[in-house]
């Protein structure tokens, strides 16, 4: 998501707060990153992880993913909004630091 600049705060608040997808079956959990820029707009990434592609999909035809979507229907996006792209990626490789803790804030 690209915003403008001094609004990558509320970006990272909103999707830090607790909510009902961790309680999703296959969820594994959300990465939030903020690009290091120096000036002007500002990007940050909502990284999620499922088990599988299965389980995506069935967070995505739930009756809560869909309602939370219907209930801001009509809703314009907020000022600082500059841009939003959503992909999906598949993990091809990963590789974890031996007799090292995953990293958390």
């Amino acid at each position: 998501m690209t915003v403008a600049k001094g609004h990558a705060d509320q970006v990272i608040e909103r999707f830090s707060k607790p909510g009902i997808i961790e309680q999703q079956e296959g969820f594994v959990d959300i990465k939030i990153m903020q690009k290091k820029q120096g000036r002007g707009e500002e990007e940050v990434i909502v990284m999620i992880t499922w088990e599988s592609e299965t389980h995506w999909k069935q967070w995505e035809k739930s009756d809560v993913h869909i309602a939370g979507h219907r209930a801001n229907r009509g809703k314009s996006k907020p000022d600082y909004m500059l841009n939003m792209e959503l992909g999906m990626y598949e993990v091809k490789a990963a590789k974890k630091a031996a007799g090292k803790a995953e990293i958390s804030e």
